[in-house]
């Protein structure tokens, strides 16, 4: 399971910093076009970054898909449990089990139905405008995302039976920081 927790986050940031550096590279270049230098613009004029725009969002497209899977994972999706929270211990596990499993059967649904579109979709010779890419590859990120979510619900919904926990997620606590890694200020101490 630490494999695809660690591809799933290794995915997330890629795109993230992919689509940082492409944004970065056309922005740059959108700059220095309008600069009066000959050389300059006769160079960036055969320069083409009208692609960069699509690409990012493509890539915001596929992070969103894998990010809300994470959410799911980590218990930063959101979720609305005030009602829930105030319900006896009974009947709020009750209400998480069936909560954990209607968030498994929705994007299970969604992920088969995006599977199909895609399977359709590969059968044209549909491609995007700036990219010239196949659609469906763009597509799969649906299906993809989907059903990796539904797996992150099937997986707190176990691990919450098992041991009547969920996920919560402290927005004070940095993953991979431990409180004696803080250094600690003289006024404080």
């Amino acid at each position: 399971m630490k494999f695809l927790d660690r591809l799933e986050e290794w995915i997330i940031a890629t795109l993230m910093a992919a689509a940082t550096v492409v944004i970065f590279i056309a922005v740059v270049h959108r700059y220095l076009f309008g600069l009066p230098i000959p050389a300059l613009q006769d160079f960036l004029i055969q320069v083409n970054t009208s692609w960069a725009q699509e690409l990012c969002i493509y890539m915001f497209v596929w992070m969103a898909k894998f990010g809300a899977a994470y959410g799911v994972r980590t218990g930063i999706h959101v979720g609305v449990d005030v009602i829930v929270n105030r319900l006896s211990p009974r009947w709020r596990s009750k209400f998480i089990v069936f909560g954990l499993l209607a968030g498994a059967v929705f994007t299970g649904i969604v992920g088969t139905l995006g599977a199909n579109f895609v399977w359709h979709m590969a059968e044209t010779d549909q491609t995007s405008a700036d990219l010239e890419w196949p659609m469906w590859i763009i597509y799969l990120a649906v299906p993809l995302g989907s059903y990796l979510m539904c797996f992150r619900f099937l997986q707190v919904m176990v691990h919450f039976i098992r041991t009547g926990e969920v996920p919560h997620h402290d927005p004070a606590q940095v993953e991979g920081l431990d409180d004696e890694d803080l250094p600690i200020s003289k006024g404080a101490a």
